[in-house]
């Protein structure tokens, strides 16, 4: 692992700027936080704000990133995966590193225990890790009793689906199509509904299996964006 250029890279220096920059009067960032963290906190950045300062955070190392995401704050928790995002984003970031942010997300998931942890990180950091890798470990998360694990094997496949394989989606979608919670329902819904973009006829066939016995919600999402005729005739499964 290569040490910081920036000594001053430091969770704690990161969570010092972070609180200077609490709005006046402070967001109410609380209605974002759907997990059962009874010590969650959250200080009230604006989401905008926040992002903009883990930009220049970039150069943060793992072990930093990991204080972060073991902090009972919200904002920073958005932080660390915004900045592991930022990272794995970077055109030239080396196998090692991504590697490494591929272990520390797996290792710490526990504290990635929101829904939009898991949409601002997973798709690059995981999606990005195993795009020319074997998938077993989103299968397994996909069958996990974590709500956030569940919901990170869905979502990383964004990064498969901007590469035209859609494979994977719909075979992880079909796993959690009758998913009881919602957050899972959405997902599942919006994922296929992108990957019917790059192949419509996967979209279709999935649909043909499932949209009679898929939660509504799921459906809803799902023929979003079909012509009106095709979406009548699958909302008319229901």
């Amino acid at each position: 692992m290569t040490k910081s250029k920036n000594p001053g890279l430091t969770a704690k220096q990161f969570t010092d700027d972070l609180q200077q920059l609490v709005s006046k009067p402070p967001t109410d960032n609380a209605r974002y936080f759907r997990g059962d963290d009874r010590q969650n906190k959250c200080l009230g950045v604006k989401m905008a704000v926040l992002f903009g300062l883990a930009k220049k955070y970039m150069e943060m190392q793992p072990a930093e990133i990991e204080k972060l995401l073991d902090s009972p704050y919200y904002e920073a928790r958005m932080g660390a995966v915004s900045i592991m995002d930022f990272k794995a984003r970077q055109k030239k970031i080396s196998d090692e590193s991504r590697e490494e942010l591929f272990n520390l997300y797996m290792k710490k998931h526990d504290r990635i225990n929101n829904w939009d942890l898991v949409d601002r990180s997973a798709p690059f950091v995981v999606g990005g890790y195993l795009s020319d890798k074997p998938r077993k470990i989103l299968y397994s998360l996909a069958k996990s009793k974590n709500v956030c694990e569940r919901r990170t094997a869905i979502v990383s496949t964004w990064f498969f689906i901007r590469q035209n394989d859609v494979a994977d989606t719909f075979k992880i979608a079909a796993l959690l199509v009758h998913d009881q919670h919602d957050l899972i329902n959405k997902a599942v819904g919006s994922w296929v509904r992108e990957a019917g973009k790059r192949d419509r006829q996967k979209l279709i066939d999935f649909l043909d299996r499932f949209a009679a016995t898929m939660p509504r919600e799921t459906l809803r999402y799902a023929v979003e964006k079909l012509d009106s005729r095709t979406k009548a005739f699958y909302l008319g499964k229901k």
